[in-house]
């Protein structure tokens, strides 16, 4: 079965009973696509960052297992090794959990639930920009990471939002941080934006309380790997200075990300796992040294931006507000009546 291109830019094709993905790692200058015909092949995709964005890993995750059947693996044994990839984005723990649900779990059934899941993900997204587009003032919109259809099943949670915002013929632009050290902001945020003709300023990262101090930002919006019930946010290395400084200058700051991202057995943010990545992502870009031999190196690939500085979460649901312990639940309880 061939997927072939959704309406939308995204990460994943479906093949002729293989998993293609965009090489995230050589972009903007290789769009270069990755063929995974073993579950196995999909786990290291994961772990090497070929593949990003806690939506987007949910969705390759899926169709991980769904190339396990197909090969007649342990499928238990494909969605252990799948969830020790990566520790903190949630999304990977609940795609998994929901393709272990299917009965009966034959290639066929799998395959149409890992379609499932990346056809539904992009549908979240376009429901999460319709969501957000009236929150985001006209002006320059600050962003951070990589929150668009690259990091999701396609059209993107934060990146959605502008994109709505700027469909409903709202005048914004757009500032990314490069977002060290792997750059996602600089490499790949930008090459989303440019291709859809947004306007938009690349910035170090260390340039955001710059702009922010100035009044040139006139909100910030960002995506999320895990949310707690209480509101707090796992999200890129960065994000929590980001939201602080908008506190500090009265900005709004808003997270956007679909409900499966909402941990609510997590109570807060000191509960959620952290992943350590290793050093050298730090000392080198692209295989080149920008440090010297030899100097120490932490590379925490996620922080934790606490409730109070988040302004509101927008799923595809509805807007969550604070009392984030209230509204978040209330949100997800609404989802499954729906559905």
């Amino acid at each position: 079965m061939d997927s072939g291109w959704p309406v939308v830019l995204s990460p994943l094709r479906w093949q002729d009973g293989a998993l293609l993905l965009i090489d995230q790692r050589r972009l903007p200058a290789q769009e270069i696509w990755v063929r995974c015909e073993r579950a196995a092949d999909v786990a290291e995709a994961i772990r090497s960052m070929v593949v990003r964005g806690a939506p987007a890993i949910g969705c390759a995750a899926a169709f991980g297992v769904a190339l396990a059947a197909r090969h007649e693996e342990d499928v238990a044994g494909a969605a252990a090794l799948l969830r020790a990839t990566r520790p903190t984005a949630v999304n990977l723990f609940w795609a998994i959990d929901r393709m272990l649900r299917v009965r009966p779990p034959s290639p066929e059934t799998l395959e149409r639930e890992a379609l499932a899941i990346w056809r539904e993900d992009i549908d979240a997204c376009l429901r999460i920009g319709r969501n957000g587009a009236p929150l985001l003032p006209e002006g320059t919109v600050l962003t951070h990471c990589n929150a668009g259809a690259l990091a999701t099943g396609g059209y993107g949670t934060a990146l959605g939002v502008i994109r709505a915002a700027r469909e409903a013929g709202k005048q914004i632009r757009v500032m990314a941080d490069e977002t060290r050290p792997f750059l996602q902001g600089a490499r790949l945020t930008t090459w989303e934006l440019l291709r859809d003709g947004i306007p938009t300023t690349l910035i170090s990262d260390g340039m955001a309380g710059h702009f922010l101090s100035r009044g040139d930002v006139q909100a910030a919006i960002v995506g999320a790997d895990r949310i707690a019930r209480n509101g707090d946010v796992a999200n890129k290395i960065g994000t929590y200075s980001v939201a602080v400084l908008c506190h500090a200058n009265s900005v709004p700051f808003f997270v956007a990300a679909p409900l499966s991202t909402v941990d609510l057995d997590t109570p807060s943010g000191d509960r959620i796992p952290i992943e350590e990545r290793d050093p050298a992502e730090v000392r080198e870009f692209g295989g080149v040294s920008i440090a010297p031999p030899g100097v120490d190196a932490r590379h925490p690939a996620f922080d934790v931006t606490p409730a109070r500085y988040v302004t509101a979460i927008i799923t595809e649901a509805g807007v969550a507000r604070p009392p984030y312990g209230e509204s978040l639940p209330a949100l997800a309880g609404s989802s499954r009546k729906q559905e």
